[in-house]
């Protein structure tokens, strides 16, 4: 939420108070504030008030339920943290470039990432209409048992062939998991929660990555195929689990209530927003909104038609909410993670240095990323990726400085400390990146979706972050092996851009309901209205409306 401020005694005794209703029990009309009553700005008066009302128990049985169904969305997003830190590891062992002649950097290298992005982008034009048509679990149980499937054939492969079908194969089951994973979170999750919840979805990346460096770290000594076999099975291993799960966990309350099953979506309500009381606040506030926002033959009944993220102003807005995050969550840098063993090498770090700085840095990158995890209920998502971005581009300044003095010394006598302080700021970089984009690249698109274009939506996100991530994948181990240190350069440059980008047309989501935002998205400046803030007091847990 917005920060509060503190009103003197006699600005709070002379305002009006405007009257709102909650469902059927309205906020209480009176001529004056009460004198010790709290003043605080927000965005959605009659949202503050339903969740100050509602009074929703964290610990309650069906609080960690819902915890624990939001665990198993969350171990899609493992599968892709686990393969990006997993790639970068097996690449540099010499038994997996003797079996496949690939290893280090070059375009057989690049061919190898890529082709699992390309896989993404195929998957992706089927994710959508599997999770409209099947439910938000159908979605995420494809694309495990697809993953899994991938997964076989590149742990048995013996052929650079198969391994590449394998790799073609894995990521269109990713796709799909990914696009069903943060849709269900994000729908699932009370109001108020939904930062932390959903965004602690894509912290997912991270608790992949870390064990798939660690493994790669004990499995680098053996001297068979089984250095990069090993890993490579285990990373079945998150998609088997939710494969088993899945169909335990209830659907999706806004998938429900759109395909006509209301009574469902309302017993959800009731059961895990509501404290099992039907007049809970904020089930009244959720189940008016879901009518007044019901499309019962909206496109995502056609799995062919995407003319709803188009055809409107509101939607033209959302679906460049969705393009902007999706470029930008892959185009900042962060592409350089699948190359940080070469990166460090090039900095003169040794054999086992180079694989524990990897892990050392994935492990920094998901602490800082779930720091921002626990504030993303309170934390501005403008204000992060303006700042973020922008300390993104000065790090990757600074290691470009630095880097180029390392490169400078060319064979003779150099300064250790030039290399360890340019790796300190590429650190530096991973943990901006994970502190702005890493909790925000699922929350923050899926947020600014409705429902109905919700599926579609993130599908489109993931086929622009495949395409951009083909790019990544397939050009930075060409330039790094040509040109070296001046990749940062570029990297500096987007990053600024980027940063301007999200200043003038970054829409702030804090604060709202899902169905709220509508009216946001709505308005001819989307960016100014949602900046605007409403004065409202809180008193003896009733909620009031400064006029």
């Amino acid at each position: 939420m917005a920060s509060s401020r503190t009103h003197s005694e006699s600005d709070i005794k002379s305002v009006d108070i405007e009257k709102h209703e909650i469902g059927t029990s309205g906020l209480k009309h009176v001529e004056h504030v009460p004198d010790k009553a709290k003043v605080r700005e927000a965005a959605n008066a009659a949202y503050a008030a339903a969740v100050t009302q509602g009074n929703l128990n964290p610990w309650s049985k069906e609080s960690f339920q819902l915890y624990g169904c939001a665990l198993i969305s969350f171990a899609c997003s493992m599968g892709n943290g686990y393969d990006g830190s997993l790639m970068t590891s097996i690449n540099a062992m010499d038994s997996y470039a003797k079996q496949f002649n690939a290893g280090g950097l070059g375009p057989t290298t690049g061919i190898i990432f890529s082709i699992y992005t390309i896989g993404q982008m195929a998957g992706s034009l089927f994710a959508g209409p599997i999770c409209d048509r099947f439910g938000r679990r159908g979605g995420m149980f494809t694309g495990c048992l697809i993953i899994m499937c991938g997964t076989s054939i590149i742990a048995t492969a013996l052929t650079q062939h198969q391994f590449i079908a394998g790799r073609f194969v894995l990521g269109m089951g990713i796709a799909i998991a990914i696009v069903g994973a943060p849709t269900y979170c994000i729908e699932i999750a009370p109001p108020h929660w939904r930062g932390r919840m959903t965004a602690l979805y894509n912290t997912g990346w991270n608790a992949g990555a870390i064990p798939a460096a660690a493994i790669c770290l004990g499995t680098k000594s053996i001297q068979n195929n089984w250095a990069w076999r090993i890993p490579l099975i285990i990373q079945a291993l998150p998609a088997f689990v939710v494969c088993c799960l899945v169909w335990f966990l209830p659907e999706s309350p806004r998938w429900l209530f759109f395909n006509g099953r209301t009574q469902e979506a309302t017993d959800f309500l009731v059961k895990f927003h509501g404290n099992n009381d039907p007049e809970n606040p904020l089930v009244k506030l959720q189940l008016e909104e879901f009518k007044d926002n019901i499309k019962l033959d909206g496109s995502d009944k056609r799995w062919w038609d995407l003319k709803d993220l188009f055809l409107s102003h509101s939607a033209r807005w959302r679906i460049l909410m969705v393009f902007i995050m999706g470029l930008f969550g892959q185009m900042s840098g962060n592409g350089l993670g699948y190359f940080n063993v070469d990166i460090y090498s090039s900095l003169g770090f040794d054999e086992f240095m180079k694989f524990a700085m990897n892990l050392i840095s994935t492990c920094l990158s998901a602490l800082v990323a779930w720091i921002a995890v626990s504030l993303s209920d309170r934390m501005p998502r403008r204000k992060v990726l303006i700042i973020g971005t922008a300390v993104c581009s000065v790090m990757l300044a600074c290691n470009a400085g630095l880097s180029a003095k390392w490169a400078a010394y060319g064979d003779g006598p150099k300064d250790l400390r030039v290399g360890q302080l340019a790796a300190a700021f590429f650190f530096l970089f991973n943990i901006a990146y994970g502190f702005t984009y890493t909790p925000l690249q699922s929350l923050y698109p899926a947020e600014c979706l409705e429902t109905t274009t919700r599926a579609k939506g993130i599908s489109i996100k993931i086929l622009v972050i495949s395409a951009t991530s083909f790019i990544n994948l397939l050009c930075i181990p060409i330039a790094l092996a040509n040109i070296k240190w001046k990749l940062m350069i570029v990297f500096v440059v987007w990053d600024a851009f980027e940063t301007v980008i999200w200043y003038f047309f970054g829409v702030e989501t804090l604060g709202r309901t899902l169905e709220e935002l509508q009216e946001i998205f709505d308005s001819p400046n989307p960016v100014k209205a949602s900046l605007e803030k409403k004065k409202i007091a809180i008193t003896n847990n009733e909620v009031l409306v400064v006029a």
